[in-house]
């Protein structure tokens, strides 16, 4: 599974990567579990973290799930 994780700043960037990648570490692993158990099978999981300003105010981010940004 690879998974993008938008922050809209490069200080938010480091917060979810935490001090020497600790915590998306604690992220990844976490996550790993959970899916892992719900699918009852081993999980490999591909985290990036990735900067796009504004990325809350874009509708195409919301359209997959059916969600009106504007609600």
């Amino acid at each position: 599974i690879a998974q993008v994780v938008y922050v809209q700043r490069d200080s938010q960037k480091a917060i979810v990567l935490g001090k020497g990648g600790r915590m998306i570490k604690a992220i990844g692993s976490q996550a790993r579990v959970q899916i892992g158990a719900a699918l009852d099978q081993t999980v490999h999981l591909k985290i990036h973290v990735k900067v796009r300003p504004n990325w809350v105010d874009d509708p195409e981010r919301y359209s997959p799930w059916g969600l009106d940004p504007n609600a």
